[in-house]
């Protein structure tokens, strides 16, 4: 009994002091989605109804969000169309490598083709690439950009912005919905839509207008297969990916919805775990970066707890 008695108290000495050196060693610096779960309810905002799009298509549901406060009047023609039921039974007609797929009406140039818009259409739209700055709420990214003087986010989109100018515009990230037009800048009406699938081509920033951005569903629209080269339109017709519907949520009846929120990018949380990221002290990263892109900068999106 005393032999063991005594081998137990050399294993504690042995012990203890490892435990003493742990004790005092830094804590584990948190990992980016632990900082997003342990954010408070106040960190979230709900998506509107009135300004998201349901596209859906027979594998399900893609959510758009759309951006009404840097692109104003085709955001209104898109509720339009929407509520007219323009894209029902229309097609996503493009899908370019690592580029865009595109939807709308394929056959819209085309005399005695076309469908024909919803009555209340407006079928002639300023080119809204850019917006003012003033009053808006920028959460300035400290990190330089190859692209814009500044980036950050505004009304929860990823930007550019010109402090010089006083303009800002919504970056071409992963994911960024915008309106196809042709040379003319004011040739887009918003009838046919495009989501970059792709390396973010910010080349097409203050180029095109963007309206918005899928939240929920990216992963629906990244696998339909390639259309032929250079530019990915389907020469065949029966290899375009139909779409059932396009929606606003808010005419949606509410059981049919898909609740969601997403994290506010002024929110201490967002802000520390986009710091996380840029400065990775994990296992796996042997030197952190200390730099982020504004596009590598995910934006958390989750399912409303039960209340």
């Amino acid at each position: 009994m005393r032999l063991a008695l005594l081998a137990l108290a050399l294993a504690a000495a042995v012990i203890a002091p490892a435990v003493a050196q742990d004790a005092g060693a830094p804590p584990k610096p948190r990992t980016a989605q632990e900082i997003i779960d342990a954010a408070p309810a106040s960190a979230w905002r709900d998506l509107d109804p009135a300004n998201t799009l349901y596209l859906e298509l027979a594998s399900g549901r893609v959510i758009i969000e759309l951006a009404p406060g840097f692109a104003p009047e085709h955001v209104a023609n898109i509720k339009t169309m929407a509520r007219g039921g323009f894209w029902d039974g229309l097609t996503i007609y493009r899908s370019q490598d690592n580029f865009v797929v595109q939807f709308g009406d394929a056959e819209g140039e085309e005399a005695g083709k076309a469908k024909p818009y919803p009555a209340d259409t407006k079928t002639h739209l300023p080119a809204e690439f850019t917006r003012s700055d003033a009053g808006v709420r920028f959460d300035r990214l400290p990190d330089v950009d190859g692209w814009a003087p500044q980036v950050g986010f505004a009304d929860g989109f990823p930007v550019g912005r010109d402090p010089q100018t006083g303009r800002m515009w919504m970056a071409h990230c992963y994911g960024v919905v915008g309106a196809g037009r042709n040379n003319a800048p004011d040739s887009s009406i918003g009838a046919e839509l495009y989501a970059v699938i792709g390396q973010a081509p910010r080349s097409l920033d203050h180029q095109l207008t963007v309206v918005g951005r899928v939240v929920q569903g990216m992963e629906l629209l990244s696998v339909i297969p390639r259309g032929p080269a250079p530019m990915g339109f389907y020469t065949d017709p029966a290899l375009r990916t139909p779409i059932l519907s396009i929606k606003l949520a808010s005419d949606v009846p509410a059981a049919q919805r898909t609740p969601l929120q997403l994290l506010r990018t002024d929110s201490q949380a967002f802000i520390d775990a986009t710091e996380a990221r840029r400065n990775r002290k994990d296992d796996f990263y042997t030197q952190p970066p200390g730099h982020i892109d504004l596009c590598g900068v995910p934006l958390p999106v989750r399912t409303p707890p039960a209340r």
